[in-house]
């Protein structure tokens, strides 16, 4: 067990090629028992110890280096419930040291010609090279300029010219609205979006039906990317045969299984495809998908590297890798979050990230406890996120008691007050409990709707999608009052600062 951080969930890291030198190899391996030692060290080549409170993000089975996942729980990993979970270490000890600030730094995905080297050698190499401090006699006689040289050096040697990351907002950098989905959410009005599951199968019907029921009611429907590690038919295809049936689509980009390389690609792929909106996530670890299990490699980015690189794409036409991109691609850029999970003061840090690194839009996890909800809304508040993301807060109606049971009990994220699970027991037969969860549903809201910092609904009726068009009309929320982007241009209320888009656009 490591002297700081949680087990290894993975070995270290070695090498793609080895040191030349003998020397250089027994250090290195000198390097990899110490901080394995101390930290747990996977050897990325990377270190964001101080980051990080000191503890290594890398003991993560997830490997995600800028935050906890949507699963995560005081009491233990939601991977590997045997061991804790690391990023609540971080943040607890980050709150102790009084270095929370210091968890908004968006940490670059590591650099696999790095992995496994050492990192002391190169880091005194990079110090002689840079030759502007820290020098040992500031820290006795200029402790001020020791400190800022301090900062300074150690940010330019975990912040790669390729990343550039920071803890600063990020806003657009165009003017016109690049979707439907952002021109209705520049209405001011209450937008309703959905969800829809792709097909276990390659006939594209199933979506083309969904699609009739909601589009008269939803201003955009999400596609899943084979949550739960569960393959589906893709969510770029699913959005495709979507906007062709005249619905615009969110199409969910998950990290897990993919690469960097991948990722791009997917994203470039889906703008050349019309695709505007793309919610980015980490994606549920392989371990909750159907036997036989993937090979469990941690992931090679998270949601905020995501966010953060499709951003500049976007906004600065540039792949990861710093090729030019001649026609930029035209993205609304979502993120989800999950206010129930780790306390709101936490969940509000990883917002904030991700709002930083690129996401004007949320939608959260379902919404079944709403004082625990405003909880996390006033968590955002005070870190002044609500002019600067559009809040969709997620709506689960119930099906059934059944349902009911498995969304508090299985669920990781989500939290269910056992009175809505009584309702549902007590609510009677398939019809009466059907009946119950709708009305459960159009009293939440009702809340929501009135509720300030909250732009829309997201609605995930599992596998329910005909139950919609009911919420809505019951329920008073307006239609999607803009069909076209077109019709931009003509309307009054296009804001002159809208949320998420700089000044300087």
């Amino acid at each position: 067990m490591p002297l700081f951080s949680p087990r290894r969930y993975q070995p270290p890291f070695y090498p793609v090629r080895q040191e030349e030198t003998w020397p250089a190899r027994a250090f290195t391996a000198f390097e990899r028992s110490v901080k394995g030692w101390l930290f747990g060290c996977r050897m990325c080549g990377n270190c964001i110890l101080q980051e990080t409170a000191f503890v290594c993000p890398m003991t993560c089975p997830k490997g995600l280096r800028n935050g906890l996942c949507g699963g995560a729980s005081p009491d233990h990993c939601e991977v590997d419930p045997s061991r804790p979970c690391t990023w609540y270490m971080i943040y607890n000890r980050a709150e102790r040291m009084g270095r929370q600030d210091k968890l908004l730094e968006v940490n670059a995905p590591i650099d696999g010609s790095r992995a496994g080297r050492e990192t002391w050698l190169e880091m005194i190499r990079f110090w002689r090279e840079r030759e502007q401090g820290p020098y040992p006699l500031d820290f006795f006689f200029n402790r001020k300029k020791f400190n800022q040289d301090r900062d300074r050096f150690f940010y330019e040697l975990r912040q790669p010219d390729w990343w550039q990351g920071d803890a600063l907002y990020h806003p657009a950098v165009y003017q016109e609205p690049n979707s439907l989905l952002e021109a209705n959410l520049r209405s001011g009005m209450f937008v309703t979006t959905g969800e829809i599951a792709p097909p276990l199968g390659a006939s594209g019907d199933i979506i083309l039906k969904k699609v009739g029921w909601l589009k008269e009611y939803v201003a955009a429907a999400n596609f899943t990317d084979n949550a739960s590690a569960s393959a589906r038919m893709n969510s770029m295809a699913s959005s495709k045969i979507c906007l062709e049936a005249g619905l615009e689509p969110v199409m969910q980009l998950q990290a897990r299984d993919r690469s960097r390389v991948v990722i791009e690609s997917d994203a470039m792929g889906a703008a050349g495809l019309g695709v505007r909106n793309i919610l980015c996530l980490s994606g549920d670890h392989h371990r909750f998908g159907p036997a036989p299990m993937a090979k469990p490699d941690q992931f090679d980015m998270d949601a905020i590297q995501v966010l953060w690189m499709l951003r500049r794409m976007r906004d600065d036409g540039k792949y990861l890798d710093g090729r030019d991109i001649k026609q930029p691609p035209r993205f609304f850029l979502g993120a989800a979050a999950s206010p129930f999970g780790a306390p709101p003061e936490y969940e509000a840090i990883r917002a904030e990230k991700k709002v930083n690194a690129g996401a004007q839009f949320i939608q959260t996890q379902p919404v079944f406890d709403y004082d625990r909800f405003t909880d996390w809304l006033e968590a955002l508040d005070k870190r002044r996120l609500l002019d600067k993301v559009y809040i969709l807060a997620g709506l689960i109606p119930l099906k059934s008691a059944r349902a009911a049971h498995f969304m508090a009990e299985e669920v990781p994220g989500v939290m269910v007050p056992p009175e809505i699970v009584t309702r549902m027991d007590e609510a009677g037969d398939k019809e009466g409990q059907q009946e119950e969860g709708v009305a459960i549903a159009l009293e939440m809201i009702e809340k929501l709707k009135n509720t300030p910092g909250i732009n829309g609904m997201h609605v995930m009726a599992v596998h329910w999608e005909s139950i919609v068009p009911r919420l809505v009309e019951e329920s008073g929320v307006p239609r999607p009052v803009v069909s076209s982007l077109s019709e931009v241009d003509d309307l009054a209320w296009v804001r002159e600062k809208p949320v998420g888009v700089t000044e300087a656009a």
